[in-house]
């Protein structure tokens, strides 16, 4: 590792305003294998990255040097190496190794390896270690047929996958499995690894007279966003691309790169962790009033393709749920989104979904409205359901009001200020108080509208006692 960090530190001092030239007498290597495949780590050395879970004295590193590998699931974004580093982790411990894609895979493939793992372990005693990629599209019998075969040691398992393990593996499998978690490579480790790949003259494009100065290998590290497999792509793409002068040496600029990226690589998965990390991050800086925050991350989600109907379907809940009577006016704004988002649609919709979030940011918070709401939905499960109290039903028979239907109750206008005192809740829960409005925004004037109602109440219940029997 630290071999390979020095050959790009190296590489990289190449780098400035005259730019990076690579030259050598190597060969290409084989065009018809991706640059990305021919640069793959050929030992844990060269590996970058994921040095929290593979950098020396770590457990998996000191156990795979010493011959020794469980089952494992590699929970990670594309492009951290999942794949690669199963393979060295496998070369390493000496082990066969075989690999699966999830998607193409069945019960009939699973089983065949299987008998495979069992012939030679008896033949010649050595571990077979199944690498299944994107494992979390296996279905639950998929998965189960492995599992005896884990727990008897006939398969070492290494799963790949993108997705929650929690939640897409089953947990028979995922307790005899440890999951460690890959992380998206930081600038510097891709800019190492691109300038390995110029500079490489055996399997890299060294050799082939590419000029690349800074400006671009900037562009391209940061159009990555951490994807060694989209980073190593562009790069061959975009030296694909360029043109040769006459004395034979091709310059990639960054416009070349920016063609060969078309757009950024963003990190999002409309059905996985990206998707709910995501809108959390969305409802957690509106509820702090971080207009900021909230913008960025509706950003991510748009320019990343989200459904914009369920973005603002997930604000107009904010607006009743954090917001509620302190700004009665945020549901409006957000329903307004609504209709201006269904109607015109994206891109010319993208400014009305702003403008809820930035309202609904600087809005004054109060969550009174959903504590009322969830304390009457508990009370409604788990109290009994009286009858309405007869003065606040409806009499529209002359047998209704022989019952005593709508019977003693009281018309609020008839009386001075549109209000008078008269319980509205059953025998069993009056008095009960579920709205208790805070002191911010609207519901500063609505906390003192309700304080002189129920002074009202009091002053009428002393006067009026019988009533109220």
């Amino acid at each position: 590792m630290a071999q390979a960090k020095d050959k790009a530190k190296k590489a990289g001092r190449q780098v400035g305003m005259l730019g990076l030239e690579t030259q050598g007498a190597a060969t290409h290597g084989d065009s018809y294998v991706p640059l990305a495949a021919r640069m793959r780590p050929r030992n844990l050395d060269e590996f970058l990255g994921q040095e929290h879970i593979i950098g020396p004295g770590r457990v998996l590193r000191k156990s795979v040097e010493a011959g020794k590998l469980t089952s494992l699931i590699l929970w990670g974004p594309p492009g951290s190496g999942k794949t690669t580093l199963a393979r060295l982790l496998a070369e390493t411990v000496g082990g066969h190794f075989m690999q699966v894609s999830a998607v193409a895979a069945g019960v009939a493939d699973l089983r065949r390896i299987i008998e495979q793992a069992q012939d030679l372990r008896l033949q010649t005693g050595q571990r077979t270690i199944l690498f299944i990629d994107e494992i979390h599209r296996f279905n639950k019998a998929q998965q189960d047929v492995i599992l005896p075969y884990v727990e008897d040691g006939t398969i070492t398992l290494i799963g790949a996958t993108t997705e929650n393990p929690s939640f897409e593996v089953n947990s028979a499998l995922l307790s005899r499995s440890r999951v460690f978690t890959l992380r998206a490579l930081s600038d510097a480790e891709i800019r190492a690894m691109l300038v390995a790949a110029l500079i490489d003259g055996e399997r890299g494009l060294g050799g082939q007279h590419i000029t690349m100065d800074d400006a671009a290998l900037t562009a391209l590290v940061t159009l990555a966003n951490g994807d060694a497999r989209s980073a190593l792509n562009a790069l061959e793409l975009a030296t694909d691309a360029a043109q040769s002068d006459e004395s034979g040496a091709r310059t990639i600029t960054v416009a070349a790169i920016e063609d060969a990226m078309q757009r950024r690589a963003l990190l999002y998965d409309k059905g996985g962790d990206q998707h709910y990390d995501i809108i959390s991050a969305l409802h957690k800086t509106m509820r702090g009033s971080d207009p900021d925050g909230a913008l960025y991350w509706l950003g991510r989600m748009l320019e990343a393709g989200e459904d914009p109907l369920y973005i603002i379907r997930r604000v107009v809940r904010f607006a009743s749920e954090d917001i509620g009577m302190a700004d009665p006016n945020a549901l409006s704004v957000c329903m307004a989104a609504q209709q201006a988002v269904h109607f015109i649609g994206l891109p010319e919709g993208e400014l009305a979904l702003a403008e809820a979030v930035v309202y609904c940011s600087i809005a004054p918070k109060s969550n009174a409205l959903y504590n009322a709401y969830s304390a009457v939905k508990e009370d409604v499960h788990l109290t009994r359901t009286d009858p309405v109290p007869l003065h606040l039903r409806n009499a529209p028979t002359r047998l209704m009001k022989n019952l005593g239907y709508g019977a003693g109750y009281k018309y609020a206008h008839d009386y001075e200020g549109g209000y008078v005192y008269q319980e509205g809740l059953p025998e069993a829960l009056k008095g009960r108080r579920y709205y208790v409005p805070t002191d911010r925004g609207v519901e500063a004037r609505i906390q003192k509208r309700l304080a002189e109602l129920r002074a009202m109440a009091e002053e009428q219940q002393v006067e009026q006692p019988e009533e109220q029997s």
